[in-house]
């Protein structure tokens, strides 16, 4: 990348992380994909529609969701020059538009999750450590929907026995308050009764607060321990069986967006493909003309 468009870049991320919110993780994956579109392009900031056109071929061995996150990164950077009066047109119709389905999340039913919480109760129940915060864990995430991300990041005082919500900061550093119930309360009070204090994360690690990658490792083993094979567990696939099973209990759409920390509605009508079949039942026997006769 020429020191021009690095320094564009630059302007733009400060602008992504001032005005949008974005996280050190977004803005991470935006240089990283213009950086590989320059590989192509060449100068990014005078990239013309020819130029930009080349991407398609470059990106022809690439998952649709890649080519689709990487042409949005161009969009919003070429809209960000446009602008802010850095250049007259915008060349990013030229960009590739993947069409693909969006995959239906993978999620476990009640009964996979019962013998998850079962497992993890039989190994708590010996007060040892590990095991007792693992449950509090397995609480969080099924119990409030919380992202991997939002869990090991929680304060050590995010949980308080007055207080049945928690603040949780999401994503681009949006605040929302998710329920937590009397179980999980009770799950992470027995661990704060457990673990040693003097450090600022509810779980810690270290000098720092637990990984993902830790927590990921964690969630495998306590499927492993249920019988169910890992590799159909993370902490997102607890996270969607949280939303599928709330809205298979008659959650409203509008709600569940709110305690996921949706941006966008559509993301959580993912969920109404999930459960389709309690949809078509609820229909045919709530609707005011499911009990006409002629």
């Amino acid at each position: 990348m020429t020191p021009d468009d690095r320094a564009l870049v630059d302007r733009f991320l400060d602008m992504m992380a001032a005005e949008a919110g974005s996280s050190r993780h977004t803005l991470a994956a935006y240089r990283n994909d213009l950086d590989r579109a320059s590989e192509t392009v060449g100068a990014l900031g005078s990239a013309t529609t020819d130029d930009l056109s080349r991407l398609g071929a470059d990106w022809g061995e690439l998952a649709p969701s890649t080519v689709a996150r990487r042409s949005a990164a161009l969009r919003r950077f070429y809209a960000f020059l446009v602008d802010d009066g850095l250049r007259k047109d915008d060349p990013s119709e030229a960009l590739p538009r993947p069409r693909f389905e969006r995959p239906l999340p993978r999620i476990l039913d009640a009964d996979e999750v019962q013998r998850m919480f079962e497992a993890a109760e039989d190994r708590a129940a010996s007060d040892e450590m590990v095991a007792v915060r693992n449950l509090a864990l397995l609480e969080l995430l099924y119990g409030s929907g919380l992202r991997a991300t939002e869990l090991v990041s929680l304060p050590r005082g995010a949980v308080r026995a007055s207080q049945p919500f928690l603040m949780v900061r999401g994503k681009g550093s949006k605040e929302r308050l998710v329920p937590i119930s009397s179980r999980a309360q009770a799950a992470v009070q027995r661990w704060l009764d457990l673990s040693p204090g003097g450090t600022v994360w509810l779980f810690p690690s270290g000098k720092a607060h637990l990984s993902r990658v830790r927590l990921f490792q964690i969630v495998r083993g306590m499927a492993a321990d249920a019988g169910i094979p890992p590799e159909r567990v993370s902490p997102h696939v607890l996270r969607h069986a949280f939303a599928t099973h709330l809205l298979s209990g008659g959650a409203d759409l509008r709600v569940l967006q709110s305690l996921l920390g949706h941006a966008d509605i559509a993301t959580t009508q993912i969920y109404t493909h999930v459960d389709s079949a309690r949809l078509v039942e609820l229909v045919n026997a709530r609707h005011p003309l499911a009990t006409r006769s002629r």
